[in-house]
């Protein structure tokens, strides 16, 4: 395989303020052929510290998408989405520790 055949990753950029400060990462998503692939990290003494970063990660989705739909919108349709999801899941996955 020559390096012009070799696959990409699309890496997001890190926080400026995470080199500023310091940090953990405690979430990776990616897509890989179309199906949802998680490294995630148990970063919190309660798991319920873990729905206040969901509920944080939906208000900034919703910003980035308001260009397109109000930000209320967004956050209804995702909100919709997760509880339908939760309730019957497409694909529960498969999760095992690594490290």
């Amino acid at each position: 395989m020559t390096e012009k055949d070799a696959p990409t990753f699309d890496a997001l950029h890190v926080p400026p303020e995470a080199f500023e400060k310091g940090g953990i990462e405690i979430l990776r998503a990616v897509v890989i052929d179309g199906a949802l692939h998680v490294s995630l990290r148990r970063a919190f003494d309660d798991p319920e510290a873990f729905g206040m970063m969901i509920a944080d990660i939906t208000r900034h989705v919703a910003r980035i998408y308001a260009d397109k739909f109000r930000e209320e919108e967004t956050v209804e349709r995702i909100r919709a989405i997760y509880d339908a999801e939760m309730d019957a899941p497409t694909d529960p996955g498969t999760t095992s520790a690594l490290s």
